[in-house]
C-alpha cells in the first residue's frame, strides 16, 4: 500500500467518510496469476513473476487498495507446511495440503513449528525481504503480517468434517490442538513484524468460524482469535471470514477486530446493524456471480445498490464479499471504480 492509501485506511477506521467511498480488494494466488497471464506454478515458483504480477495490479488500478498488498504466500499450503503436511502442487490450480492428523490421538504428537526454519515460512519472509526495496521504490510498503486462522489451519491438518465433529466428541483434545496452533500463529505474526518493520497491521483469514453456532464459537474460536489479534500492538486488525459471518459479528469488537471482510450473503446494512459502529466493513459485491461472471453493467448495478442502501456510509470500503475470485476481468474492476465515483 502507498502511504496515502494507508493514511486513508486509518482515517476510514476512525470513522471519517470519504467521497467517493474507498475501494479495496483482497488479491492473492486465486486471481493474480491468471489475470497477469502466468501459471499458478510460476507465480509461486518465480519471485520475479510474483513481483511483476503484483506491480502490474497496483499500477493498473492505482485508485484501489490491494490488501494485504504484495502478499507473499503459497496458497493454503503456507502455514500447514510448517507442521509437516504434504503439499500437492498443480500447474494452473491452487495447491492442496494433505491432512496429517488421522485420529484425535495424533494431536498429542504434534510439535509447535518454528516460523524461522519450518516449512515454506522462511521462503515467505525471505521473498519480502529480498523485494522490499523494489516494492518501496514503486511507492508501496509492506503493511500486514498475515496468517490463516487457528480453525482454518486445524481443518487442513485434520480434515474439516473430522475437526468439526471432534469439537463435540473430544473437546479437551481440540482445545489443546487450537492452543498449539494459536501459539504458532502468534510466533508467526511476530516474526513477520520482526523481519519487516514497516508492518503495522494484522490480517487473519478463518472462514471455518462461519461453520459454528454461537456457543461453539465462544468456546472454540473466541479465546484463540482474541489472543491472536492482541499479539501485536498495531492500528489495523483485519479479519476475513467469507462463510456465514453473523455468528462472529457481535464478537468482533471483543476480539479486537476493526476491519472485517465477510460473505456477500449478508448485506452491508445487516452487518452494520450486527456489529455496531466501531468495525469497518470491506464488501460486499458477490465475488463469483457478479464480479467474475457478470458484465460491467451488472457490476455497476450491484455496487450502486449496495451503496444506496446505506444511510450511514462511515466505516465502509467497497469490495467483494470475499477475496478476489479467479477470472475477474479488468473491465469489471474498472466498473467498480466507476460506479463508486
Amino acid at each position: 500500500m502507498t502511504s496515502e492509501q494507508w493514511e486513508r485506511l486509518l482515517a476510514v477506521l476512525a470513522g471519517e467518510v470519504f467521497e467517493p467511498l474507498p475501494v479495496g480488494f483482497i488479491i492473492d494466488s486465486p486471481w493474480l496469476p491468471g489475470w497477469a497471464g502466468i501459471s499458478t506454478m510460476d507465480y509461486y515458483g518465480s519471485d520475479e513473476k510474483w513481483l511483476a504480477a503484483n506491480l502490474k495490479a497496483v499500477r493498473q488500478f492505482p485508485e484501489a487498495m490491494f490488501l494485504p498488498g504484495f502478499w507473499s504466500e503459497f496458497g493454503m499450503c503456507t502455514e500447514p507446511s510448517a507442521f509437516g503436511t504434504k503439499c500437492r502442487w498443480a500447474q494452473d490450480d491452487l495447491p492442496f495440503a494433505e491432512k496429517i492428523v488421522r485420529t484425535v490421538g495424533d494431536i498429542a504428537a504434534l510439535e509447535k513449528p518454528n516460523p524461522r526454519t519450518d516449512g515454506l515460512l522462511p521462503f515467505v519472509v525471505r521473498r519480502l525481504q529480498l523485494h522490499r526495496e523494489l516494492i518501496e521504490e514503486a511507492g508501496h510498503s509492506i503493511r500486514f503480517a498475515v496468517s490463516r486462522g487457528p480453525l482454518n489451519i486445524a481443518t487442513f491438518l485434520m480434515g474439516t468434517t473430522e475437526f468439526l465433529m471432534a469439537i463435540r466428541t473430544d473437546p479437551d483434545e481440540i482445545k489443546r490442538f487450537l492452543t498449539l496452533i494459536t501459539d504458532f500463529i502468534v510466533d508467526w505474526l511476530r516474526y513477520q513484524q520482526e523481519c519487516i518493520p514497516t508492518i503495522e497491521g494484522i490480517f487473519v483469514l478463518d472462514d471455518i468460524t462461519g461453520f459454528l453456532g454461537e456457543q461453539d464459537f465462544r468456546e472454540t474460536a473466541l479465546p484463540y482469535l482474541t489472543r491472536i489479534f492482541g499479539c501485536l500492538d498495531v492500528p489495523v486488525r483485519f479479519f476475513h471470514n467469507d462463510a456465514q459471518g453473523l455468528v462472529c459479528a457481535k464478537f468482533l469488537d471483543e476480539i479486537g477486530v476493526n476491519l472485517f471482510n465477510f460473505s456477500f450473503e449478508h448485506s452491508l446494512v445487516e452487518m452494520k446493524q450486527r456489529i455496531g459502529g466501531e468495525v469497518t466493513l470491506l464488501g460486499n459485491i458477490p465475488p463469483r456471480d457478479v464480479l467474475a461472471q457478470g458484465t460491467p453493467a451488472d457490476v455497476e448495478g450491484s455496487v450502486k445498490a449496495a451503496i444506496e442502501s446505506l444511510s450511514d456510509r462511515s466505516r465502509i470500503i467497497v469490495s467483494c464479499g470475499g477475496g478476489m475470485p479467479p477470472q475477474v476481468p479488468s473491465e469489471n474492476i474498472r466498473a467498480v471504480l466507476k460506479a463508486v465515483r
